[in-house]
């Protein structure tokens, strides 16, 4: 592990011990509002994939995202952990490479997420809406699907999107 990445462990586990320390002896420790990440802050170093583009029909409208593909096992196994903002447009596809059924779960997620099933043929098959964030409880896509597209939470329902509706990206063409 680079000498960087082991300091910031080091500084996280001395925070976190020193925050622990402070709540068992009652004390308050005065707080400030984080700023807001930027992108790049908000996917851990080395974690970060292309964009793909990445539409969904629905009904007479189009709406577009930029995603990251999740390709590979270790890729699927991470998705959005760690994060604690993605912006309104973007989202993560996981392509399982066969259609099965699958379940997912937030654990170590700090965003609230819309969970979309999407079968072999681009149709999504359902959708998991504002999932909890750090939970374990797993989520199944209630049939065979090929992907998943996480979206923020609540995206779903703002945009009127609903089992049946189509998801155009070059994963859906094979």
């Amino acid at each position: 592990m680079p000498i960087q990445a082991r300091t910031r462990s080091f500084l996280a586990g001395l925070a976190a011990a020193g925050l622990a320390l402070a709540a068992t002896l009652g004390l308050a420790l005065p707080t400030r509002a984080a700023p807001p990440l930027t992108l790049a802050q908000a996917a851990p170093a080395g974690q970060a994939t292309a964009l793909e583009a990445l539409s969904i029909v629905s009904g007479d409208k189009r709406h577009a995202f930029q995603v990251e593909v999740m390709r590979t096992p270790e890729q699927r196994a991470r998705g959005l952990m760690h994060r604690r903002y993605m912006p309104s447009d973007r989202g993560m596809l996981f392509d399982f490479e066969r259609t099965e059924p699958v379940a997912m779960w937030m654990e170590n997620t700090y965003i609230p997420l819309d969970m979309l099933f999407i079968r072999a043929d681009g149709t999504i098959a359902r959708i998991a809406e504002d999932t909890e964030p750090l939970s374990r409880r797993t989520i199944p896509s209630g049939e065979p699907v090929l992907s998943v597209l996480e979206v923020n939470g609540g995206v779903s329902r703002k945009l009127g999107l609903k089992p049946g509706d189509r998801v155009e990206h070059p994963l859906f063409r094979r």
